[in-house]
């Protein structure tokens, strides 16, 4: 089992660092390749076309090659794909390597996830929150390299380039250690959840919209509402970031000892609790702390939802898994968005009021979850 394990965390480390790897260089695409703001936001959309293309398939493909063939080829066609968008020449060879990384991650995510559910089960105990972190600390890793190379004056190509293929050896490397093919059907390529499936997938649409606005919100609150120094605000999102990796990392005891549902409760709680104070208070020492609470509460909202979609009765893992996915995240994509049109109306406190509701419904719902 320690093999299986170290190579499935291996993806999911391999996973948050090629992602990171190219995200420093958008300015320069932007630069080179699009007008502004405005079209480089269209542009961006391709990449989350892309997942949302692929995650309705991605527990099929599970169902009819398993998660092992799956997970390899798609954490290899991620690592080749990743470099595409900095060596794209051209507006239109930009959209189109966007969407074809949106591919590789929508089906990596949920192919890795159904071994990560094959390996805790064979394990017989909760650790699918220390995959997670992984993945979190792969994408620090990744824009550490990065800026690295950056300061050095490494050229962006000969940087994404590398990255690639390190990534690339790990997962060769990796590969032989993951879980054996599952015997399950492939059955149809889209079907409609179940209650209880669809339950899940909710929660997790609500867990991924609170993270998706901390990550697009949560600096432009405390600078421009707050007016706080721009060094703060980076700080409130680092506070997020960090709270989230550390809470990942106790999650699997936390799982053990309290159960799926009562965690639930207590991360929305405390996200809900935390940040609708360092709301009402309108300070930015409250609003860095709040952010934090926000991290330390949904850190394991996905980990602990993604298992129990996973073993949700009459549906097979990797069909679970892809359900949830897809419908969670539509709330990480619309959640940005829909907290900048509130925000505009009544203003960003107030819209980002809407994360704090949406940590307590986690919280409200917790008892939809069933426990392992």
């Amino acid at each position: 089992m320690a093999p299986a394990r170290l190579a499935v965390s291996t993806l999911f480390f391999v996973n948050g660092a090629v992602l990171a790897s190219w995200l420093p260089h958008i300015p320069a695409i932007k630069a080179r390749l699009t007008s502004g703001e405005a079209e480089l936001g269209l542009v961006l959309l391709a990449m989350a076309a892309g997942a949302v293309v692929a995650l309705p398939t991605a527990g099929w493909l599970v169902g009819l090659a398993g998660s092992r063939v799956t997970s390899a080829t798609a954490a290899i066609a991620l690592c080749l794909a990743m470099p595409l968008p900095v060596l794209s020449p051209r507006l239109p060879m930009l959209v189109a390597s966007l969407a074809v990384l949106g591919v590789c991650n929508g089906l990596l995510d949920v192919s890795m996830n159904a071994q990560a559910v094959s390996v805790q089960q064979r394990a017989g105990r909760p650790i699918m929150s220390s995959f997670h972190a992984l993945f979190s600390l792969g994408g620090v890793a990744g824009a550490v390299a990065a800026s690295g190379a950056m300061a050095h004056g490494v050229d962006e190509t000969a940087h994404v380039l590398g990255a690639a293929a390190i990534g690339l050896a790990a997962v060769l490397m990796a590969l032989p250690a993951l879980m054996p093919p599952e015997h399950t059907a492939a059955g149809p390529a889209f079907a409609a959840p179940s209650r209880a499936l669809l339950a899940v997938g909710l929660l997790a649409l609500l867990g991924l919209l609170a993270e998706g606005a901390m990550g697009d919100w949560s600096a432009v609150y405390l600078r421009d509402t707050l007016g706080a120094s721009p060094a703060t605000a980076a700080v409130g999102f680092a506070a997020f970031s960090l709270a989230m990796a550390a809470g990942r990392l106790s999650g699997d005891t936390l799982v053990a000892r309290v159960g799926s549902r009562r965690l639930l409760r207590f991360s929305g709680g405390i996200a809900a609790v935390g940040l609708a104070a360092a709301l009402g208070l309108a300070m930015p020492v409250a609003g860095v702390v709040g952010f934090a609470l926000v991290g330390i509460g949904i850190a394991n909202v996905i980990p602990v939802l993604f298992s129990a979609a996973a073993r949700i009765p009459g549906v097979d893992a990797g069909r679970g898994l892809s359900a949830a996915a897809t419908i969670g995240y539509l709330g990480f994509l619309s959640g940005p968005p829909l907290i900048g049109v509130v925000a505009e109306a009544a203003g960003l406190g107030l819209a980002l009021g809407l994360v704090a509701l949406a940590c307590a419904v986690v919280a409200g719902g917790a008892g939809a979850v069933p426990e392992p």
